[in-house]
């Protein structure tokens, strides 16, 4: 009798059938190149957990094949696989089952498993894919596998002798006292005890050797296994019946106890390791809990590495170094997003480590590395569904560690913005004042005599200094809010950088300056005000930063389809390590130095070079002294008309 179907299906949706067959893979295959929305799905029977280990590494596999292609994997412990798969069908809302093809001619009372499943499920949609040419003619008659050697093994039995015998010699010795009836009871309580305690093919020896002990020492003739009354083998044969069945149910329960334990088991490892996780706000604990949970879960060491760069992992905070990391199979597993290395589908590595990726919802967040402690160390196939969904736990950790970090610096980057350019505002005001007040008194009359006119001189430069970063201050603060955006406009470099020398012309009066600027540069789309801006702070940083005297020369040619700028000096020269990192905000070249400022302008230049589509880098100069480049895009600009020559 078919189950009642439900009364809504999803036509398209699809259901793989994975198991021991050959044709798992292409089942597999098969449902990700339909297109639509698919589960695929392994019912673990008794008989499948006594399959080889490499039978079940090749299941395993065959899931994690599904799992890339887009599959929604499932697990599921059951006694009866087709209507496990038909209850998962109906739960899931999946209208087409898709299993292989039988690959045994079954005998007339053999019901095969796309049978069976047709039968008990008509609602469903069934499909079978076709056998492939090598094997249409390598079918053969199905085995009566109840008594075959696959499925009852003459090794299970032995343990069953001497219970069979304990229980036999109760039976002889209580025989004046009970009837036949009472000593099938004891029998019957031997069997089930075999099923309790040692498992199904036990028990079925167990009824086996119980009717034979019972027909050979308690049905007369007795010593022999004649029967001559016929009520003797309705006994023996209902007796065989029921302690099969019995023992059958009885390691059933037992196979879906300890199924039922193992789960528990993990749920709760799953469990302590979320809440542990949940409550990590730095790198540190989220290393020491992987470290613990995979230490006592999987005997193996773990280490976390994250990235610093796009080509380069780095072990995380916390983490101990073990030998023989390979960091090169680390940052391939973290480039394809893959298990690599041992109990993977690919070679083992020569440490014998194991690599997974740490794979968050919006990022990869690094690699998990686990480093065997025993020799022959090998990951179960039930347990890699347990590693895999820690490894997907802390790599939601490290995410919400690394956004919590991000949140914690946009808040603090957003108040220091707001500070800087309320600063900024107010000391705007009394610096224009002070600078008003020191030209007037150089424009007034009698002319100060030297000595006072050489502290208004003095006064002037710093006024001049603090203007400049007060100016960086407030552009920075506009930047990072921003509220800048470059107007753009076809014009002629030599103008801009005219202006800025005139603007720099007080700070650069103990330098020589050197313009070379060739006549036939293109016109360039620039932000006047904005480069003005680049090319003071660099004209500024050059002269702060050389002593006077010191050449400074601002040069420019053509490469391609930009416009390489380079403003040079002949002074000391950068920091060796910080070429990079000039350019960062409040970076300067000597964190003692004389030279007052706030490090600001260079990331000013930085933000505006970008902003016009350029790049911008700075190194010493093999002459000695430093350099800056500035590469700005030549584009598209108007053709310059020729001035009409004059007689």
């Amino acid at each position: 009798m078919s189950e009642t179907p439900p009364t809504s299906r999803n036509r398209e949706a699809i259901l793989v059938c994975v198991g021991p067959g050959p044709d798992s893979e292409r089942v597999v295959r098969l449902a990700a190149a339909n297109g639509a929305v698919w589960h695929a799905i392994l019912v673990e029977t008794p008989a499948l957990r006594k399959l080889a280990q490499r039978e079940r590494k090749r299941i395993d596999g065959i899931l994690q094949l599904a799992r890339e292609l887009g599959a929604h994997v499932a697990r599921i412990p059951g006694q009866d696989p087709v209507r496990a798969i038909i209850a998962h069908a109906r739960e899931n809302d999946l209208g087409i089952v898709l299993v292989g093809r039988d690959r045994y001619r079954r005998l007339p009372w053999q019901h095969g498993f796309a049978e069976q499943l047709a039968k008990l499920a008509p609602d469903l949609e069934l499909r079978q894919i076709a056998c492939e040419e090598e094997t249409r003619a390598d079918l053969s008659i199905a085995p009566f596998t109840f008594f075959s050697r696959r499925f009852l093994d003459w090794r299970a039995g032995l343990p069953v002798v001497p219970i069979i015998t304990l229980v036999t010699t109760a039976g002889w010795l209580l025989r004046p006292y009970l009837d036949p009836v009472n000593i099938v009871m004891l029998f019957l309580l031997s069997v089930v005890y075999a099923a309790l305690r040692l498992g199904r093919e036990a028990a079925v020896w167990a009824s086996l050797l119980a009717v034979a002990s019972f027909d050979f020492f308690f049905v007369p003739p007795h010593m022999a296994f004649l029967v001559t009354e016929a009520q003797y083998l309705v006994t023996l044969g209902v007796m065989l019946t029921v302690a099969l069945v019995v023992g059958q149910l009885t390691a059933g329960l037992r196979y879906q106890v300890a199924v039922a334990h193992l789960r528990e088991q993990r749920l709760q490892s799953l469990y302590r390791m979320s809440r542990a996780l949940a409550s990590a706000l730095e790198v540190e604990r989220i290393v020491a809990i992987c470290h613990g949970f995979i230490q006592k879960g999987f005997h193996a060491q773990a280490v976390v590495l994250l990235p610093i760069r796009e080509d380069q992992l780095a072990l995380a905070p916390g983490a101990a170094s073990l030998p023989g990391i390979d960091f090169a199979l680390a940052h391939r597993c973290f480039e394809e997003q893959r298990t690599l290395g041992l109990g993977s589908d690919t070679p083992p590595t020569r440490n014998g480590a194991l690599y997974l990726p740490l794979r968050a919802p919006t990022r990869m967040c690094g690699v998990m590395a686990l480093m065997p402690e025993e020799a022959n160390w090998e990951i179960q196939p039930e347990q890699w569904r347990l590693l895999e969904t820690s490894a997907t736990l802390i790599a939601i950790a490290l995410e919400r560690v690394h956004y919590a970090a991000l949140a914690r610096e946009a808040q603090s980057e957003g108040l220091r913005n707001s500070l800087l350019s309320a600063i900024s505002h107010d000391l705007r005001t009394p610096l224009t004042v002070i600078t008003g007040l020191v030209d007037a008194m150089f424009m007034a009359a009698p002319e100060l005599p030297q000595p006072q006119a050489g502290l208004l001189t003095a006064v002037r430069e710093q006024v001049t200094r603090t203007n400049t970063m007060v100016n960086n201050l407030l552009e920075m603060a506009r930047m990072q809010m921003g509220q800048m955006v470059p107007h753009r406009e076809w014009q002629p470099l030599e103008e801009v950088v005219g202006v800025s020398r005139g603007q720099c012309a007080f700070l650069l009066a103990r330098h020589e300056v050197i313009i070379e600027l060739p006549p036939d540069l293109p016109l360039l789309a620039l932000d006047e005000t904005l480069m003005e801006r680049v090319f003071n702070n660099l004209l500024e940083n050059a002269a702060k930063h050389t002593p006077p005297g010191s050449r400074i020369t601002l040069s420019a040619c053509r490469e391609g389809e930009f416009v390489r700028v380079a403003v040079c000096d002949n002074g000391p020269g950068l920091p060796p390590g910080l070429e990079k990192k000039l350019f960062d905000k409040f970076t300067r070249g000597s964190k003692e130095s004389a030279v007052a400022g706030f490090g600001l302008g260079l990331a000013i230049v930085r933000f505006i070079i970008e902003a016009h589509g350029g790049t911008v880098w700075a190194e010493n100069l093999a002459s000695g002294g430093a350099g800056f480049h500035l590469r700005l895009p030549v584009g598209n600009p108007p053709a310059i008309p020729e001035e009409p020559e004059h007689d």
